[in-house]
């Protein structure tokens, strides 16, 4: 019970201002992105409090043993440091890099409770598995023994991926099915390169393939087979996809060109940055550099949006929101990144139109009041009659948030149900869908998240498609052998 009074508190308290230098936040900012050094790890992991109740560890998706590896790390035991930090997590040293840590391990610490600056876990956790794979602690996660059976994954996103490599410990024979020509999934071609550098996410693909995982890039289920064929050549099938179809805005003028998705914007980013040729980003439609651009939204995607437009050389750029700061969903991290290299933020203000003949010149929007909190306790948003302004814009970008894709129709399945929100229906005890032996996790069950809980649902999925392949799949290979 006063564990439960304890847990109950993080969630009530009211944070109280962060006391530190501004020089020292930008500090704990830069070192998700830097190379830390031995000092300043052994500091940080040295200020753990080691306190009774971890709320770090019951805040992180994956249950990460917190405490622990930072008390190694402390010691200078970084191996045994890195072994507790991959027992959770089968991508450690990309959460480091991406995880909003402010809204999660570190936003809950006790310290930053206390208003003396948390531990910064996400860059300890990043300098310990950086040092695992420089000193090649990292090894393929081969089985014991084969078991005989096959199963397929579809998507290799982070949820897919952590799936894959879980069923491969265990010995089934992997395959994973994407569409596009790498593997990765948003951790390619959505998240920047300056957040997550590719070479990080192209080594754990490697490490997959050299344990036995079986990738099939370009393979669209629906155009290169069905559900229903993969479902016969597998004991089991994993639906991990995602959710892709951008939420769109209906205003006038929404169709002018050089009003683009974010992620078709982030994907050319990332693409030509690969080294890959993208005619729309050569011609400029989804190249900022020289513009003044705008960015609709407030969530991490829409931060990821507007740090590129910042580094492909765009004259302004500027995030229109709805709400208030404190109401953003995405990371106040990335805001502050931001704002620090030049990103203006309108506050509650909301698109109404777009300006122009045959390319954007403009956004129209008004300004918003936040009023009574509704059922969820958020404040509704109002209109401020006569608050209309104009934004000039050569390039605004749609980061409005994403919405699953029709997968029945896509897969070929009708029979494969979705929610009214167009997410896979499941059995949330078992991650299995309506049809027998198929399961899906991530994004595609959740609608967007974070990465961190698509590698959660990832390994879950894994634990109960094992179960089922045990129960099913098993006694069918020994009939066979008989």
């Amino acid at each position: 019970m006063a564990n439960q009074k304890m847990l109950g508190f993080v969630h009530t308290a009211q944070k109280m201002p962060d006391k530190r230098s501004a020089a020292d936040r930008r500090q704990d900012f830069a070192e998700i992105y830097a190379r830390f050094s031995d000092e300043r790890a052994n500091e940080q992991a040295n200020r753990c409090s080691q306190c009774g109740v971890p709320f770090c560890q019951v805040h992180c998706p994956v249950s990460n043993n917190i405490p622990d590896w930072l008390k190694l790390t402390a010691e200078g035991r970084l191996e045994e440091a890195y072994e507790v930090s991959q027992a959770t997590n089968n991508f450690p040293e990309i959460c480091g890099r991406i995880c909003p840590q402010d809204r999660l391990c570190e936003g809950n610490c006790v310290i930053e409770q206390s208003t003396h600056g948390a531990v910064t876990i996400g860059s300890v956790e990043k300098y310990i598995n950086d040092t695992a794979w420089e000193n090649g602690w990292v090894k393929p996660r081969t089985p014991a023994r084969e078991l005989g059976l096959s199963v397929g994954v579809i998507g290799a996103g982070p949820g897919g991926l952590a799936a894959a490599e879980e069923l491969r410990a265990k010995g089934y024979e992997v395959h994973v099915y994407d569409r596009y020509d790498r593997m990765g999934g948003l951790l390619v071609y959505g998240i920047p390169g300056f957040k997550l550098e590719k070479d990080v996410v192209a080594r754990r693909v490697q490490r997959l393939a050299d344990a036995g995982v079986i990738f099939h890039p370009n393979f669209e289920v629906g155009r290169d087979a069905t559900l229903a064929e993969l479902r016969e050549r597998h004991v089991t099938v994993l639906i991990a996809t995602g959710v892709y179809k951008a939420r769109d805005i209906e205003a006038p003028g929404a169709g002018l060109r050089n009003i683009v998705p974010a992620l078709d914007y982030l994907t050319a980013s990332n693409k030509v940055g690969l080294g890959d040729s993208v005619p729309a980003y050569e011609d400029g439609s989804l190249n900022a550099a020289g513009k003044k651009v705008v960015v609709l939204g407030g969530g991490d995607t829409a931060m990821d949006c507007v740090r590129t437009a910042i580094r492909q050389g765009a004259t302004s750029v500027k995030c229109l929101y709805r709400r208030d700061r404190k109401n953003m969903p995405g990371s106040q991290r990335e805001v502050a990144h931001a704002e620090e290299e030049g990103v203006e933020f309108v506050w509650q203000a909301a698109p109404e139109a777009f300006t122009g003949n045959d390319v954007v010149t403009g956004v129209r929007a008004v300004r918003i009041h936040l009023g009574v909190a509704d059922a969820t306790g958020r404040q509704t948003p109002q209109v401020i009659e006569g608050s209309e302004f104009t934004e000039p814009a050569d390039l605004v970008i749609k980061a409005l948030g994403f919405e699953p894709e029709d997968l029945p129709g896509m897969f070929g399945s009708p029979d494969l149900t979705v929610t009214r929100w167009g997410t896979l229906l499941v059995d949330h005890r078992t991650k299995m869908t309506g049809l027998d032996g198929v399961f899906a996790a991530g994004d595609i069950v959740r609608g967007a998240s974070l990465v961190v809980w698509a590698i959660r649902d990832g390994r879950d999925a894994a634990e109960a498609m094992h179960a089922y392949a045990q129960t099913v799949g098993m006694p069918k290979l020994a009939v066979a052998a008989e």
